[in-house]
């Protein structure tokens, strides 16, 4: 459900055809909400069917461009003001607790694998952060989500450091 309000918040903040979006997805949302070619194009058509988007114009190469309409901001808006129901499942979690039923040098391996995609996560961001031009009102939203990205991937650097340490260290000393 959330490819779909990512649409529409693109669409309000600009009008674009699918690959516009798709490039402006990859740029600002990816690092929050991955979406592929077809799933991003699938969605859009949807939309448009259910009229929260229309077509504005159509360039060379039957190239839509989309804006969002009317009933499509007031559904971005209600959804915005909606409370997060949604459950906190983390398949990476559920695995970290069941760890005890394979050997301590895979279970290093499991947490230096999360620590390495961290750090390339944390470069990736420091990168965006650096290259992005945080200007603007509209910008400043996005920056926040970027600030959590940075944040979250620290932590999970660090944490899993911690894990590592904790499973190599000495069993008394790792109490």
């Amino acid at each position: 459900m959330s490819l779909r309000f990512a649409a529409l918040g693109l669409l309000a903040q600009e009008p674009g055809s699918g690959y516009d979006l798709l490039k402006r997805f990859e740029i600002s949302m990816a690092n929050v909400w991955a979406a592929t070619q077809s799933q991003l194009y699938g969605e859009l058509g949807r939309l448009e069917r259910e009229g929260l988007i229309e077509i504005a114009a159509e360039g060379p190469r039957r190239r839509k461009m989309y804006a969002i309409t009317e009933p499509g901001r007031q559904a971005l808006r209600d959804w915005l003001a909606t409370p997060d129901t949604t459950p906190t499942r983390s398949g990476r979690l559920l695995r970290v607790f069941l760890l005890s039923e394979v050997e301590t040098p895979e279970a290093i391996e499991f947490f230096t694998d999360i620590q390495r995609k961290a750090e390339a996560e944390l470069d990736h961001l420091t990168t965006l952060l650096e290259q992005l031009d945080w200007g603007g009102e509209k910008n400043e939203f996005g920056r926040i989500a970027l600030e959590h990205g940075l944040r979250h991937y620290r932590m999970e650097a660090e944490w899993a450091r911690w894990a590592t340490d904790r499973l190599t260290a000495p069993r008394d000393a790792a109490r």
